[in-house]
């Protein structure tokens, strides 16, 4: 079943075709989107003054044509207002025959994608030998929702966690290991052992300005293939995998493949020597550059900065005049592994904004290469302390991820105990990881990605306000509905012996069936636009929807055929709720 902006479009376009013929552009199709303000309608069109101009005509009156023209429409009433807009009313009989055909739809009236892709998605990345720290939420959380929005979609979906398991500092990491580390540590807690001795050569070597050749030399030794280096760093890969499994099991995160940097180092040299053999990439005092090549506008040119009155060039650096690869190099040579390996017609980097001249420079130099494909970087902002500064401990440090998940559900266990003291103890302890994890996750997926945001622990374990607690406190309030009462109409739909009577009588009772019909354009747009906020503000207001039918529109108290039906819109509530938050990676209960 298409979503009703969809349906209302495919007519709308139709009846332009028949009133301006030949006058109507080739391959228009006309745009309908929810409306702001329901006093209008529940859909507008601002096609009639698009095409006004070009067909000579008075948008307005042009309105009025078409708008004669869908006076049969079987699903809603047209109007015209303003200068032109067409506004439609969707009928209550089409909110309750799209009620029935959901309460009949195991994707509650989702299509699948027309066009489904292979699609690679890069997101977390850690590095090796250190913790994952509160930076990592963003990339984590919203990486994992869109790789399950996609695969709902229909996508064929590759998550990869890119990790940095190479570079400069594994010398540090190797000489601190074969002269500093605590064994013992390192077996009780692994990745702040590593972390532990890294920061202490670090300092040393600031120290002992000849320490840092010394580490130097452990890199080189690890580059050539040193049996030693090359056990000990095998082994620093493991134990923080181990460690960081422990993480994303927490938050039900899981990857397809952990290919990380030292993966793709064989590929490193023939790639540059590719390069300056195609005379994309050339020497410049001593290091190896791909510069702009003049096909983009100088604003718009990723190797281009405008400075002392003039563009000057920013070119992408692939091998330092020492020898040595950067980020740029390796990943160009995970694209290409990306687009060979995987067949890959899409891929994400869920990377922060800050990364953005990167992502362009790189996605640019694919194209001078006549590399094509469907590359996005899916920027975010930073997470803020209450005083608007990168989220810090008190002493100045960062704050780590374990550290953020432990606090989440501690606060939430003692919300819990508050609120349920008499339920046993092992169901609070579940109940607590499942709304602190809960809470973290939804604080980030209602914003956009883009902003900044502040983290703020009572704003997100609130029972009230734009909350995960809130959508799982509405989700558990259905279910406690349900379980009140014991009615063999409502038994029957649900079994499918009997088909559903939706009667859409109240104004509350209609406005919770909009909502609930909506849910069908909100998932496919939340992808498309890589926005889990605009699913996560959706699932909100359908809360809000369903609050305000349960305070106006008796359930338990009303005789049938009333009382199957609200019951089979609180069925359907519930369905959308455990969906839509299982998209976002939140887990649901039946009581809290």
């Amino acid at each position: 079943m298409m979503t009703l902006p969809e349906q209302i479009a495919e007519e709308l376009t139709n009846a332009l075709r028949e009133e301006l013929g030949e006058a109507l552009p080739a391959g228009f199709h006309a745009v309908v989107t929810a409306s702001q303000d329901l006093q209008y309608g529940d859909y507008q069109s601002n096609a009639a003054m698009v095409l006004a101009k070009a067909a000579r005509k008075n948008p307005r009156e042009l309105a009025q044509a078409v708008v004669t023209r869908l006076a049969g429409m079987a699903e809603a009433t047209v109007s015209v207002a303003g200068p032109g807009f067409i506004n439609f009313r969707i009928k209550v009989e089409e909110y309750a025959a799209r009620m029935v055909a959901m309460l009949g739809d195991e994707r509650l009236g989702v299509a699948l994608s027309e066009q489904p892709k292979k699609l690679v998605i890069d997101f977390s990345a850690p590095n090796v030998a250190k913790p994952m720290h509160v930076g990592h939420i963003r990339s984590t959380i919203i990486g994992d929702t869109l790789a399950r929005l996609a695969r709902f979609m229909g996508h064929t979906v590759i998550t990869d966690n890119h990790i940095g398991d190479w570079g400069t500092q594994f010398g540090m990491i190797l000489w601190g290991w074969k002269n500093l580390l605590d064994q013992r540590e390192l077996e009780e807690h692994p990745i702040d052992a590593l972390l532990t001795t890294y920061k202490e050569v670090n300092k040393r070597c600031k120290e002992q300005p000849g320490l840092l050749e010394a580490c130097k030399a452990e890199l080189v030794r690890l580059q050539n293939g040193d049996a030693e280096n090359l056990d000990i760093w095998k082994r620093c890969i493991e134990v923080t995998k181990r460690g960081l499994e422990k993480i994303y099991d927490k938050l039900d995160i899981h990857f397809d493949y952990w290919l990380g940097e030292s993966f793709y180092n064989d590929a490193l040299e023939p790639l540059v020597n590719d390069l300056l053999a195609r005379g994309i990439a050339r020497e410049s005092d001593g290091a190896v550059c791909v510069f702009s090549d003049g096909k983009h506008a100088p604003k718009d040119d990723p190797f281009l900065v405008y400075k002392d009155g003039q563009w000057q060039p920013v070119p992408a650096i692939i091998r330092k005049a020492d020898g040595a690869f950067l980020y740029a190099t390796t990943d160009l040579a995970t694209l290409d592994y990306r687009i060979s390996h995987f067949q890959a017609d899409s891929i994400w980097y869920v990377v922060g904004a800050p990364q953005e001249k990167h992502f362009k420079q790189i996605f640019d130099i694919e194209r001078m290469r006549g590399v094509t494909g469907d590359f996005r970087h899916v920027a975010f902002g930073s997470i803020l302390g209450k005083d608007r500064r990168p989220f810090k401990t008190r002493d100045g440090e960062t704050v780590s991820l374990q550290d953020v998940i432990d606090e989440a559900v501690q606060r939430a266990a003692r919300v819990v105990k508050d609120k349920s003291p008499d339920m046993p103890a092992e169901e609070q302890a579940a109940v607590a990881e499942a709304v602190g994890i809960g809470a973290i996750k939804f604080a980030e997926l209602s914003q956009n990605r883009l902003s900044d945001y502040i983290f703020d622990w009572e704003k997100m374990l609130s029972l009230s306000g734009d909350t995960a607690p809130y959508l799982q406190n509405s989700y558990v309030r259905v279910r406690a509905i349900e379980r009140k009462i014991d009615d063999p109409e409502f038994a029957a739909v649900l079994s499918g012996a009997a088909k559903p009577q939706i009667l859409l009588n109240e104004e509350r009772e209609i406005n919770l069936a909009r909502s609930l019909a909506r849910f069908a354009e909100v998932v496919p747009a939340t992808l498309d636009d890589c926005r889990p906020n605009l699913l996560a503000a959706y699932l909100y207001e359908l809360a809000r929807a369903f609050h305000s039918f349960y305070e106006a529109c008796p359930v338990l108290r009303s005789e049938n055929p009333t009382r199957s039906s609200r019951l089979a819109l609180c069925e359907l509530t519930a369905r959308v709720l455990r969906l839509g938050m299982s998209l976002l990676g939140i887990r649901l209960l039946e009581r809290m």
